[in-house]
């Protein structure tokens, strides 16, 4: 643990930051009483994902890469920006 006062931690900041982040505890000083401290924070550390987690749990369908059908199609190049602005009742495009 190294303590330094609030001048040397502003003149040497980068390298208390550089020395907290390496695992070292920096004690900040105001006259010689210590006022805060700087120390490395915990990185979460998550395990590998497993591959395959689902497998067997969902089905793909076969057609899933055709192309939409031509209503569709038309609803995103002609439909409107925001369908709950439309008249239910009104005829589509």
């Amino acid at each position: 643990m190294t303590t330094v006062n609030i001048h040397e931690a502003k003149t040497h900041l980068s390298r208390y930051i550089e020395q907290a982040a390496a695992g070292k505890e920096i004690i900040i000083a105001k006259a010689g009483k210590p006022i805060a401290r700087w120390c490395p924070l915990e990185s979460k550390v998550l395990p590998p994902r497993k591959l395959g987690l689902l497998a067997g749990r969902l089905k793909v369908p076969d057609n899933f890469d055709d192309p939409l059908p031509e209503d569709i199609l038309d609803l995103f190049y002609n439909g409107p920006i925001f369908p709950s602005e439309v008249n239910p009742t009104s005829e589509r495009r």
